[in-house]
């Protein structure tokens, strides 16, 4: 049996809430302006979905739907339960408001940041989550991928599956240069830049790139370590090197990191997270361990000094 969240007993698979429509350039930072603008009011949340926001957006009602899906499982926005208010979240307003570190998405590190949301996100990306942390093989065909999630999920609607792995194939791979003649740049996902999935020659047929992920910071991999700390292992003061590579939902599958990649982040923990969290290797045993006095609640620190640090060095 399969270990992780998506294999208990009580849960309830997710492939819809997209519309079809994959993620494109600027929808994040129109939601975030929206909610922004409007949650002062404690009822607002048909103020950001409703009528007026066809118009605001100058989309129709399913984008509109859209783009809420994908500004809320980001990790942008949230909608708390039982209330009718939206509001803005940290990592919302640490990249895009009004001294955000990225409002337009021009680094590729604000990229790595939302997808290790959406990849994490299990409650509501279901495809997203088994994808990165379930899946052990390099390729897939899109037809087989389909049916190996159905046979998981055996009651889900086959149509309903296959809209959501054609939407996922979308958000990351690049669609072929012939294909894309004459097309708006922003109906290409941002993620795609990530090249963490690419096309093979076989039509149908992708491959997951694994290895060395240079353009992901050190801060958003450790926010990332502690976001999967929190969830796997939250009262523990440390965390295995073999839980941090292959345990669903990890720094190691999320980001397609080999074994090498993930030691060679941990061996400089220490200095990324000014002492905060240190790599260990004392009688054999290889983990990462935290001080007592350090708060998760802080982790998103480490991400804004990656953006002070790329901003100094494109000042110099």
């Amino acid at each position: 049996m399969a270990r992780g969240p998506l294999y208990q007993q009580d849960y309830k698979p997710q492939f819809s809430g997209h519309e079809t429509f994959p993620l494109r350039y600027g929808w994040l930072k129109k939601c975030f302006d929206r909610v922004s603008k409007t949650e002062q009011d404690p009822d607002n949340k048909p103020l950001c979905w409703g009528d007026d926001a066809i118009a605001h957006f100058g989309v129709g009602k399913n984008m509109v739907s859209s783009m809420r899906h994908w500004a809320t499982v980001a990790g942008i926005i949230e909608e708390p339960s039982g209330t009718n208010h939206v509001k803005t979240t940290p990592l919302g307003q640490l990249l895009f408001g009004d001294n955000g570190v990225d409002p337009y998405l021009e680094h590729p590190n604000s990229l790595w940041l939302i997808h290790w949301k959406l990849a994490t996100e299990w409650k509501k990306k279901t495809t997203w989550y088994w994808a990165f942390s379930y899946y052990s093989a390099v390729t897939f065909e899109r037809d087989k991928f389909i049916k190996r999630l159905l046979r998981d999920w055996p009651n889900a609607a086959q149509t309903t599956v296959k809209n959501d792995v054609a939407c996922f194939v979308r958000t990351y791979a690049a669609q072929p240069s012939s294909a894309k003649a004459g097309r708006d740049d922003s109906l290409e996902c941002p993620l795609t830049e990530l090249g963490l999935i690419k096309p093979v020659s076989k039509r149908d047929e992708f491959r997951f790139v694994r290895g060395q992920k240079t353009t992901l910071c050190d801060g958003t991999f450790a926010y990332a370590l502690l976001e999967f700390w929190k969830e796997f292992s939250p009262a523990s003061s440390t965390l295995s090197f073999e839980a941090i590579v292959h345990e669903p939902g990890s720094p190691g599958r999320v980001f397609l990191l080999d074994e090498n990649d993930v030691a060679d982040r941990l061996s400089h923990i220490d200095s990324v997270t000014n002492n905060a969290l240190r790599w260990s290797e004392t009688a054999g045993l290889k983990q990462v361990v935290s001080t007592p006095e350090f708060d998760f609640g802080n982790a998103l620190d480490f991400v804004q000094k990656d953006f002070e640090r790329l901003n100094d060095r494109e000042a110099a």
